[in-house]
Parts: structure tokens; C-alpha cells; sequence
């Protein structure tokens, strides 16, 4: 049985996290179907503005339409814990953060870059939990040590993605296979800064890239995860909001049809 774990107040009852997915992947459909499994739903917020374009066009402008039409989206078809993830390497984070917490969104997951002003956003009356991506115990520490100096703020709760997660991650293609970056290995190491603030506050840490089973997930959690992360498995489902042209690559690809491409981040 799994057992729940906390982000703040809230109870995530399935200890699941949907990966973000852009451009276009995971949207209101499939963030709403894993909330109400549950596990936390997560929009992705890149390229918004290209899937909600208005004449005359303002991509900027779109972004903030589109996240806007998809958090309402997700909220008529969802109760449960909706996330957005936001890329700190996009040129529009700031649009994409204030306006996910002007909507009320539960959970932002930042991530392709260090969040170290994420907190800066928040005001007395915000009820959206910061949840920050790192690749490192060294980028958590940074994180938690410039989130507590500059904010009084501790994130409320950590990813950490191994070197089998997608995205841009800050990993060289050698250390996929090196035990040293493993993500058996980054795990403990994160928790244990997480723990450094015990006294005060509990930081969740979730452990993300290539868990693909049960067995993967039961894993983590015995070394200490409170929840896993995962993405690409769910992109052939019913739910997921890609093309099914899209999604019948995935369902019809083999080991030889993988490509490791050098990530711009």
C-alpha cells in the first residue's frame, strides 16, 4: 500500500507527481485525470502561447491566456491537487509564476535553471506552494540557504531528478551510467539536506527519471522519497493531451529508436 504523504496542508493521497510535459503534453486532460486518481496533476506552461493564439499575435500574451484557460479547465473537470511546472530558463518565468498564483494553483515545480527568487512572488495571501527541480544535494542546499536568508521561506518539498529524467537537467552524457549520479544516489543525498531543516519545516523529497514500475517507485520510497515523479509513461494514455499521431510513436518505438540530444540549458 502507499502511503500519503503532505505538501504544506495539503494531503496527496496517491504519492505520484505528474512530470510536466510541454509543449502542448500535459495540459488540463491529464493533470486533471492523475488529480482525481489522487497524485498531483501538473500543467506544463512552455509554449502556451502557441497552442492559444489570438490575432493580432502576442505570444507573451497568449502564454498568460492559455495557463489561465488551462488551470480553469483542469479546476471544472478536477477537486484534486493541480501543479504547474514552469521552466526557469524560460524567457517568460515571471509572467508564468505571478499568474499561476494569481489563479490559486496549488503547486509550482520550477525547474531547467535555480529558482533562488521563486519566494519573491509570493504575498501574505498566496496559496500556492513552492516546489523547486534540482539534479544535486548542492543545488538544494543553494536553494534552501537563499530561500531562508533573502525570503524566510523553505520550499515545500523537493524534486530531484536523476540523470534518466527528460528535460534539461544540467547532466553530462557520461554520467548516465555512472553510479556516482545515480538516482539511488542523489536521493539520500538530497534528503539529507532537506532533513538539515527539520525543526523547521517538513520538506517532502521526490525522487524523478526513469521510474517506469511499481518495483521502481516501492524503491525510492524504502530510501526515503515521500513520492515519485513520472512522465513519459504517461503520455500514451487516453488522457494525456498530445496529438495520438504523437502518441503512437511512443506505442510503436524500440530501445534502437532512443536519441540522447544535448539539452540548450
Amino acid at each position: 500500500m502507499f502511503k500519503s504523504f503532505f505538501i504544506g496542508e495539503k494531503e496527496i493521497k496517491l504519492p505520484i507527481i505528474q512530470g510536466g510535459m510541454g509543449v502542448g503534453i500535459s495540459l488540463s486532460g491529464l493533470a486533471s485525470a492523475v488529480a482525481n486518481e489522487g497524485g498531483i496533476g501538473v500543467i506544463s506552461s512552455a509554449g502556451l502561447g502557441l497552442l492559444y493564439r489570438r490575432k493580432p499575435g502576442d505570444y507573451l500574451k497568449d502564454c498568460i491566456w492559455g495557463l489561465k484557460e488551462e488551470l480553469r479547465k483542469s479546476r471544472e473537470k478536477s477537486k484534486g491537487t493541480i501543479g504547474v511546472n514552469i521552466m526557469v530558463a524560460l524567457s517568460n518565468f515571471a509572467d508564468m509564476v505571478r499568474t499561476t498564483i494569481a489563479e490559486k494553483a496549488d503547486i509550482i515545480f520550477a525547474g531547467a535553471g535555480l529558482p533562488l527568487d521563486l519566494p519573491s512572488y509570493l504575498s501574505t495571501s498566496s496559496e500556492t506552494k513552492l516546489v523547486p527541480i534540482v539534479s544535486s544535494a548542492r543545488a538544494a542546499k543553494v536553494i534552501c540557504e537563499k530561500w531562508q536568508t533573502n525570503y524566510n521561506y523553505l520550499p515545500d518539498a523537493i524534486v530531484v531528478e536523476g540523470p534518466k529524467a527528460g528535460g534539461h537537467l544540467g547532466f553530462k552524457r557520461e554520467n548516465l551510467e555512472d553510479a556516482n549520479y545515480s538516482l539511488e544516489r542523489l536521493v539520500p543525498e538530497v534528503l539529507a539536506i532537506a532533513t538539515s531543516y527539520k525543526d523547521k519545516k517538513t520538506i517532502p523529497v521526490i525522487a524523478a527519471g526513469g521510474i517506469s514500475t511499481g518495483e521502481d517507485i516501492l524503491r525510492f520510497i524504502q530510501l526515503g522519497a515521500s513520492g515519485v515523479q513520472i512522465g513519459s509513461l504517461f503520455v500514451p494514455t487516453d488522457e494525456c493531451d498530445a496529438s495520438d499521431a504523437f502518441k503512437q510513436i511512443y506505442v510503436n518505438s524500440s530501445q534502437s529508436d532512443l536519441m540522447i540530444i544535448q539539452s540548450p540549458v
